[in-house]
């Protein structure tokens, strides 16, 4: 399809993004999407951070990603203003809840070394209850989430974060405890491991999105595999 996007409405632009999403194959849609002119895009790929739909609103996680990386690759400072409208929407004078927000700052983050000089202190601040501490415990799921994204690929920007990420371990929502585990294992948080195996015992399901597939992931098995990564050679 035609990506010159000069004539198209709101209208048109949002329906092609979702159509996008929906793709049965999504890493094809993504380099569509990539292509659109980033500034037009991001405004669609944000109204469906809030989408009903689980797998929709994932990728319009990763599809920002990959849009506001391949933007500031152009254009710093038109990323900057995107990641400033998701700290935004996270600011309670938003008058938002945020939904999304924390997950596309973490994708955002792990696709672009810039941004994540720049802004991996602001995400981690989310954390931290002498910071921008997030007491809504869905939003804390995408804040980890988030965070353990931007782990996978650039742990020494998360590593000094571990002393009160370990403390997530003891939430008492399933998916914040499985996340906080998941977490450990990626940053080889060796003195994560009583509180790894205090975990053990518990049977909470939750689901998450890793390596771009919707998965159910259960908190002992989160501790399985960070015992896994912790006790590996090397």
């Amino acid at each position: 399809m035609d990506t010159d996007t000069r004539n198209w409405s709101g209208r048109t632009l949002k329906q092609r993004v979702l159509e996008l999403l929906k793709s049965a194959d999504f890493d094809l849609a993504l380099g569509e999407l990539s292509r659109l002119p980033g500034r037009k895009v991001v405004n669609p790929l944000f109204s469906f951070l809030c989408s009903n739909d689980e797998e929709i609103r994932w990728r319009a996680v990763t599809a920002l990603g990959a849009v506001v990386a391949n933007l500031a690759s152009k254009d710093m400072e038109s990323a900057r203003v995107i990641i400033r409208r998701l700290m935004w929407n996270l600011n309670d004078e938003s008058g938002g809840i945020g939904w999304g927000s924390p997950e596309a700052m973490g994708e955002i983050l792990a696709r672009h070394e810039g941004l994540a000089q720049e802004y991996a202190n602001i995400l981690l601040s989310y954390a931290r209850e002498d910071g921008n501490y997030l007491e809504h415990e869905i939003l804390q799921r995408g804040l980890l989430w988030g965070i353990g994204r931007l782990a996978q690929v650039r742990p020494d920007l998360v590593k000094d974060a571990a002393p009160y990420l370990t403390q997530y371990m003891k939430s008492p929502d399933e998916t914040v405890r499985g996340l906080a585990a998941w977490i450990m294992g990626l940053l080889g948080v060796v003195e994560a491991g009583p509180a790894l195996e205090r975990l053990m015992e518990d049977n909470a399901v939750l689901q998450s999105y890793i390596g771009r597939i919707l998965t159910g992931l259960g908190a002992k098995q989160a501790c399985v595999n960070s015992f896994g990564i912790l006790n590996s050679p090397g």
